[in-house]
């Protein structure tokens, strides 16, 4: 199934997907966010269920209260009725001091300890394709103490079972692992939301493992769109969907131009 394609007459998948990354966020919690879904998963949250959810862009925009979908992490916007108008070197030194809740970002590939590559497809001197890269990405997966990411397309070429470029740690090979490379303790991956399901990660492997599959979704699809072996525990859950109201403030406030969620 195609990203933008409608799971029914109500919303479209990137609809449900930034709802789906809403519901994850706390209110009184702080969420470092990138760009594209993540924004506006960040942006509903604060406007519905956490009015209090601190929101942290890469520029130095930290706590605005936001109208509408900042074009990107530096634009004025990103400061509206903000808490601070700082710098890159400030937001990226409160991560590193360890006060940021949620590092909340997209991927390109995904592996199963939830690693993310948004470097290259390909060899990485001669790569097919070149990605954005890091910019801070590497930082607040590092650093924050929960990470939730966002892969719009789940399929065998974006769930890989090895990236063909790590550029933000996951649990990079297994338990243990982020500990000795000098990570926090108690960071890494904690959700990945693509257009088919919700996943954790199993608290002794740290393997991924299905949470909830949406409601137009099988087990099946879900297995025969990865690269690797997800944890598939018994009992499981079923998607919520956004409501009347959520699809409205989506619409007519946060993305009003359809430049992310589509039409």
């Amino acid at each position: 199934m195609s990203a933008n394609t409608s799971a029914n007459n109500k919303y479209n998948v990137r609809e449900f997907i930034a709802f789906t990354g809403a519901k994850v966020l706390q209110d009184k919690t702080s969420v470092f966010v990138g760009t594209g879904l993540p924004m506006i998963a960040a942006i509903l949250a604060q406007k519905t269920h956490a009015p209090q959810l601190l929101i942290i862009f890469e520029a130095g925009g930290v706590g605005p209260i936001l109208p509408e979908l900042p074009i990107s992490v530096g634009q004025g916007l990103t400061y509206y009725r903000g808490v601070a108008a700082g710098s890159m070197h400030n937001v990226m030194s409160i991560c590193q001091a360890g006060y940021i809740d949620v590092g909340f970002l997209g991927a390109a590939q995904v592996d199963m300890y939830g690693n993310i590559n948004t470097t290259c497809i390909g060899d990485h001197e001669h790569p097919s394709v070149r990605l954005p890269g890091s910019g801070g990405a590497s930082d607040i997966g590092s650093l924050s103490h929960k990470t939730i990411i966002i892969v719009a397309g789940q399929s065998r070429r974006t769930f890989v079972n090895k990236l063909d470029f790590l550029t933000t740690p996951g649990y990079l090979d297994g338990p243990g692992a982020r500990e000795r490379a000098g990570l926090p303790s108690r960071s890494g991956p904690y959700r990945v939301i693509t257009q088919l399901g919700v996943f954790g990660f199993d608290n002794k492997s740290k393997k991924m493992m299905l949470l909830s599959v949406h409601p137009w979704v099988t087990v099946e699809e879900i297995r025969d769109n990865s690269g690797f072996d997800i944890v598939i525990p018994e009992k499981y859950d079923i998607s919520g969907e956004p409501g009347e109201k959520d699809l409205e403030i989506l619409r007519t406030q946060i993305d009003r131009a359809s430049l992310i969620i589509g039409k």
